[in-house]
């Protein structure tokens, strides 16, 4: 009896334990969900991360992580997600969506039209599927499967505004421009509210030079669509034809205002700068343009005209000299290289261009053509035309189906924040604790926990990689904490004492940014105690950011190899210290010796596979040894950690 009695106890221990964690899962599921909805998608990961350690069998975990980090911009890492969702579940249509999604996001688009078909199979009522399905063959160039597709859409669901769209883009990138015509109008009778739409309106308008009705139709794509960057492009192209100078500088400060990097929108401006007369800002926008092209010669060619005019000849010669390589028959690029060189008083070579040009003009009778005349000015071209002698005209995109959105929405779409593409810094002794302002992983240290314990410092020392600015009471805290360890330093009786004390001042001088004084104290602290490794450590990371601080690069290569020595005595006295492995790849990274930097992280990821800023490093060698999938992978990674700066460098890289 007494034996039955508590089997049934710890029977009913135990089912009220597994109910008790499916009703955990379940919440986190539950709160997974209301934080996608809210598109707080790093909380998202944090959630999922939980469930997936825990109960790697629920698809719905991986699902929602992989929707999160698609709309992170780790598409690589969502696709990792949504194959093991469809592995668990594969007769949920949701996810077939949701990773054609992704596919088209990766430009998969064979695999997208597969997975779209798998989705018709299992919802074959869902007109989305069947939309996409013909939008995946679009972008494969399948353009009669793409018809017969919208074809078939149109008579199951006639009102559906955005095949008539898409059927329009066939007719548009085909330059079928009459068909196109018929079936944008045909779309806005369907919906006149779509400001896709209009926006393809107003390129057929633009096309054609129909400037006050290619206005009028951007403006009406901005009303119902005011985040599409390149319509206040497109409608500035058109004012600055009808005159209305002002108003297209609007327009296009308006369109790098909410894309910073648009390609389209800073040429543009330039072109329009050069008009007005605003040299200074279209030299800048023009430099902009060659950060992203360095070998855009129309945009080196208008540089070149603007630093002529503003009397930079030097520099204007340079910008000249690249065109002319490049197209030694450029006449009026060698006239406007000779004006200068004769500026500097540079004659012989200014003769010698003249010279080329009239040989040129009496053996072929070529004239040349005043800039900014009305017909060149109403001329536009594609992004991809190279012809030198269209270095005046517009440029407008050759394909283009939907424009990319703008969102500023940091806790939402984090991956467009602007980011550095620097590696993460060193980890050190510090008396801030470590956060990477999501996660909540704590760094840990034996032997620094060893010091706080026997030591007892006058502060606790943590281990971190970064801190927050100090404020006025830090501030006041660190300097005092200085003046009592000195105090204690000059009187210290007990010599075994010292190393510790010279060891806190040095973190505090750290702290403080004064570098000197902590690398003077930590190697009076070594000369005391040649076997502290925490002392060899930070006097690694100091020498590494005095360098950084100092911005001197003569002395840089010696700096890295003294901290790389010091980063080897840590490591002989404490080789499993993950953060050591770490930091001392950091180091051979900045003397791009990757192949022992992937080592080290290697090694640093092994002892701790939760450094995420490991992986984020390791990231961008792979990245720089260019294999680009792997890298971002471990971007993904690290991302998936909390270092969400990671989502902004795969968007970077992938563009």
């Amino acid at each position: 009896m007494l034996r039955r009695l508590l089997i049934l106890i710890t029977f009913s221990f135990t089912v009220h334990a597994v109910g008790l964690a499916q009703y955990n899962t379940q919440r986190l599921l539950d709160v997974s969900a209301t934080a996608l909805d809210n598109k707080d998608f790093v909380v998202v990961i944090q959630y999922c991360n939980n469930i997936i350690s825990n109960r790697p069998n629920l698809y719905k975990a991986w699902f929602y992580r992989g929707v999160a980090k698609h709309c992170l911009g780790d598409y690589t890492g969502a696709e990792e997600d949504y194959n093991q969702a469809v592995k668990l579940n594969p007769y949920v249509h949701e996810l077939f969506r949701e990773r054609a999604n992704n596919r088209m996001s990766l430009k998969t688009y064979d695999l997208a039209t597969e997975d779209y078909s798998r989705a018709i199979a299992l919802s074959p009522d869902n007109k989305e599927y069947w939309f996409n399905r013909a939008l995946s063959r679009y972008y494969q160039k399948d353009v009669k499967q793409t018809r017969q597709d919208l074809q078939y859409i149109l008579k199951r669901w006639p009102t559906l505004p955005n095949t008539y769209a898409l059927m329009t883009e066939t007719y548009l990138n085909a330059n079928d421009t009459l068909n196109a015509r018929r079936w944008v109008e045909k779309t806005l009778k369907v919906n006149p509210y779509d400001g896709n739409s209009w926006s393809i309106l107003g390129r057929l308008c633009l096309r054609r030079n129909n400037w006050n009705k290619a206005e009028q139709a951007f403006s009406q794509a901005i009303h119902y669509t005011p985040n599409v960057v390149n319509n206040y492009t497109y409608r500035a192209m058109c004012r600055v034809n009808l005159n209305r100078l002002g108003q297209a500088m609007d327009d296009f400060d308006k369109a790098i205002e909410m894309d910073p990097n648009s390609f389209l929108a800073h040429y543009n401006r330039g072109l329009l700068g050069v008009t007005v007369g605003d040299d200074n800002k279209a030299i800048r926008d023009f430099s902009f343009v060659l950060r992203l092209e360095p070998n855009n010669l129309q945009a080196l060619y208008n540089r070149a005209l603007l630093l002529d005019r503003v009397g930079n000849y030097t520099e204007a010669i340079a910008d000249y000299s690249r065109v002319i390589n490049k197209f030694p028959n450029f006449w009026a690029g060698l006239l406007n290289r000779a004006k200068c060189y004769r500026h500097l008083g540079m004659t012989a070579k200014a003769e010698l261009d003249e010279f080329r040009v009239l040989k040129a003009q009496m053996n072929k009778h070529l004239g040349i053509q005043q800039r900014w005349s009305k017909e060149k000015l109403r001329q536009v071209r594609k992004m991809n035309d190279f012809d030198i002698e269209k270095y005046d005209r517009w440029i407008v995109l050759g394909e283009e189906v939907s424009t990319p959105q703008y969102s500023s929405n940091i806790r939402g779409y984090i991956q467009n924040r602007r980011v550095s593409t620097d590696y993460m810094p060193m980890y050190f002794l510090s008396y801030q604790s470590y956060t990477n302002g999501v996660n909540d992983y704590q760094v840990s240290s034996k032997e620094v926990d060893g010091f706080n314990e026997r030591q007892a410092p006058l502060h606790k020392l943590y281990v971190t990689c970064r801190t927050v600015p100090a404020n006025e009471q830090q501030a006041k805290q660190y300097f005092r904490l200085i003046e009592r360890l000195s105090e204690r330093i000059n009187k210290f009786s007990d010599p075994k004492a010292l190393p510790s004390l010279l060891l806190q001042r040095a973190v505090a001088y750290t702290a403080t940014y004064d570098y000197a004084d902590a690398l003077n104290d930590l190697s009076a602290c070594i000369e005391q105690d040649s076997t502290l490794s925490m002392a060899y450590w930070q006097r690694a990371a100091c020498l590494i950011l005095s360098a950084n601080n100092e911005n001197t690069t003569a002395s840089d290569e010696l700096v890295i190899k003294k901290a790389i020595d010091d980063l080897k005595k840590a490591m002989a006295l404490n080789a499993d210290n993950p953060y050591l492995h770490y930091d001392l790849g950091n180091a051979y990274a900045l003397q791009k010796d990757y192949a022992r930097a992937m080592v080290c992280y290697d090694k640093a990821l092994k002892l701790d596979s939760r450094i995420a800023e490991a992986y984020y490093n390791r990231g961008l060698v792979k990245i720089a040894l260019q294999q680009q999938t792997e890298g971002l992978k471990d971007l993904g990674k690290a991302g998936e950690l909390g270092l969400y700066d990671a989502y902004g460098v795969i968007k970077q890289v992938e563009k």
